[in-house]
C-alpha cells in the first residue's frame, strides 16, 4: 500500500480499471496516511472518511470516469460540496452548510474521484501562508517549522506528503503556485475563464481567481484540466476550447520555444540567491533542450502594479465579507475575523467605485503591455518566489502593522500576481532544491490560452529533471 500511495492519479486508476486493486482499498490507504501524517502537518481540517468509504465500496454508484476511485481532497475555499461546512478558513463562516455541489466539484466526481475531507487554507484565501486561527498552521512537509506557503497550503502539504496523489486548490495572486513552490510539487493555474465558477460566481475580484489542483505528475494535471474545463449557463466569458485534450499535449514535443527570462522582481524588491540561481539553472536546461532562452522583460511600473492591484484585492475581500454577511444573516464583526482581514475590510470597504474602476483600468492597460511583450516570446520564465518559504509565523510575528505585512507580501510573492492580472496560464515546477532541503520552484508563464505550450514543457522538463522520486522528511 506504501508503494501504491506513491503513484499518481493516473496510475491508480489503472490499477482500479485493470481490477488489480479496488477502490476500496485505495480509499483505505489514503485514509491510513492521512490519521498518520495529518497530526504533524495539519493539511486535512475536515475528514469525509465514511462517506469516501461508502461510495467506493458501492462501485455501483462509482462514475467510470477517468479518475474512477482515485482519493481526492477539496481545498475549503469557494468548491461546495453538499452537506460539507464551507468555512474559508474563518470562524465567522464556520456553520455554513451549502446544500449543492458546484460545478466543479459535481465534475470532479463525475470524473470517478472519491473526496476525503476538506483541506486547510488561510481565512478567505488572503494570504501567502497557510495559518489561519480557525484549524491552525499547516506544516511543510520539507520542514515542519516552515511554511506551505498559501492560500491552498493544505492542499501542497497533502500532496507532497502523498496522502492523496492531487488535490483541488485556486489562485487568485499565487494561491496554486505558492504552496506548489514551497512543498516541491507542480502546479497550474490555467487561463481565466477555462474552469467555470458556477454557480456561485461569474469571476472573483475582476477575474483574478482561478480554479484548479496541484499535483506530483504533469500528466495529472493535465488529464484533470480536461475533466473540469469548459463553460456552464450564465458565464459572463469562458476561454476558447483546446485544440485537443491536454493529456495529449503531455506526450508531444514543445518544439523549439522562444522563452523570456526574468530575475528581476516585477515590484522591484529583492529576490534571494537560492531563487536567482534556480532560475538561471532552468534557463540552462531549457537551453539544452533547444529552446532559445533570451535575458527580456516586460516594461511595468512596479509601483502602479502593486497599488492598483491592492486596490482591487482590498475591495474584493471587503465584498466577499459582506457577501458573507447576507450568505449567513449575521452582521459583520471585528471579533469573527483575524486582525490581518479585518483590517483589510476596512482598507476595502472606503475604496470608493471610481477608485476600484481605475484600478481595474490600470491593471487591463498593464495586461495590454504584457500581451505586446508576448508576441515576441512563448513562455515567461522567473522564479516562483521571492524567497524560500519562511518560518511559520513570519508574516505577523511578532504581530505587525498591516502595511509591514503588505510589504513582507510583496517580497515574498512578487511574480505570481502578474498571471492573475493578464488571465494567463501559468505554472509553477519543482526543479530547485537548496542547501537546506527547501523545494526552489521556478515560474513559467504561457500565453493567454496556452496551456498546451506549457505543459508539453512541463512533461520535458519532468522527463529530464524528475522531482517525483523526491521525497520529504514527513511522508514516509
Amino acid at each position: 500500500m506504501m508503494e501504491i500511495t506513491q503513484l499518481d492519479g493516473i496510475d491508480q486508476a489503472d490499477l482500479v480499471r485493470r481490477k488489480e486493486i479496488k477502490p476500496l482499498e485505495l480509499v483505505e490507504a489514503a485514509i491510513e496516511r492521512i490519521e498518520r501524517l495529518n497530526p504533524l502537518l495539519n493539511a486535512v481540517v475536515t475528514p469525509l472518511y465514511e462517506e469516501a468509504r461508502a461510495l467506493a465500496a458501492d462501485e455501483g454508484k462509482l462514475p467510470a470516469g477517468p479518475f474512477r476511485g482515485v482519493p481526492y481532497l477539496l481545498k475549503d475555499l469557494f468548491a461546495a460540496c453538499a452537506g460539507v461546512p464551507l468555512t474559508s478558513g474563518s470562524a465567522f463562516l464556520c456553520h455554513l452548510v451549502p446544500t449543492y455541489d458546484s460545478e466543479l466539484v459535481s465534475r470532479l466526481k463525475r470524473a470517478g474521484l472519491v473526496i476525503l475531507g476538506k483541506t486547510n487554507t488561510c481565512e478567505l484565501g488572503l494570504l501567502a501562508t497557510t495559518e489561519p486561527r480557525l484549524f491552525g498552521s499547516s506544516r511543510n512537509p520539507w520542514n515542519t517549522e516552515r511554511t506551505t506557503g498559501g492560500s491552498s497550503g493544505g492542499s501542497c502539504a497533502a500532496v507532497a506528503s502523498a496522502m492523496v496523489p492531487m488535490a483541488h486548490a485556486n489562485d487568485g495572486a499565487g494561491s496554486i503556485r505558492i504552496p506548489a513552490s514551497c512543498c516541491g510539487i507542480f502546479g497550474l493555474k490555467p487561463t481565466r475563464g477555462r474552469i467555470s465558477l458556477a454557480p456561485d460566481a461569474g469571476d472573483i475580484m475582476g477575474g483574478l481567481a482561478a480554479e484548479h489542483a496541484v499535483t506530483r505528475s504533469v500528466r495529472d494535471s493535465a488529464a484533470l484540466l480536461d475533466a473540469t474545463l469548459g463553460a456552464a449557463p450564465g458565464d459572463p466569458y469562458f476561454a476558447a476550447p483546446p485544440a485537443r485534450p491536454y493529456l495529449e499535449e503531455v506526450k508531444r514535443a514543445p518544439g523549439r520555444l522562444r522563452i523570456a527570462l526574468v530575475k528581476s522582481s516585477f515590484a522591484g524588491t529583492p529576490v534571494q540567491a537560492d531563487c536567482v540561481r534556480a532560475t538561471e539553472d532552468a534557463a540552462k536546461l531549457c537551453s539544452g533542450l533547444g529552446h532559445d532562452v533570451v535575458e527580456d522583460a516586460p516594461k511595468l511600473n512596479g509601483e502602479l502594479f502593486v497599488e492598483a492591484f491592492m486596490t482591487v484585492w482590498a475591495a474584493g475581500c471587503a465584498a466577499t465579507m459582506e457577501g458573507s454577511a447576507k450568505i449567513t444573516g449575521q452582521p459583520l464583526h471585528e471579533d469573527g475575523f483575524e486582525p490581518l482581514t479585518w483590517n483589510f475590510y476596512q482598507v476595502g470597504r472606503e475604496i470608493h467605485a471610481s477608485a476600484y474602476a481605475l484600478a481595474q483600468a490600470q491593471l487591463q492597460s498593464l495586461a495590454r503591455e504584457v500581451g505586446r511583450f508576448m508576441a515576441r516570446y512563448s513562455v515567461v520564465l522567473t522564479p516562483t518566489l521571492g524567497h524560500p518559504p519562511p518560518p511559520l509565523g513570519w508574516f505577523n510575528s511578532p504581530p505587525l502593522p498591516p502595511l509591514e505585512v503588505q510589504q513582507r507580501l510583496t517580497t515574498f510573492v512578487p511574480f505570481t500576481p502578474l498571471a492573475n492580472v493578464t488571465g494567463q496560464p501559468a505554472m509553477s515546477v519543482p526543479l530547485g532544491w537548496n542547501e537546506e532541503g527547501l523545494p526552489i520552484g521556478v515560474h513559467f508563464m504561457g500565453r493567454y490560452g496556452e496551456e498546451d505550450t506549457l505543459f508539453r514543457l512541463a512533461a520535458q522538463l519532468e522527463a529530464a529533471q524528475p522531482w517525483r522520486q523526491r521525497h520529504p522528511p514527513v511522508s514516509a
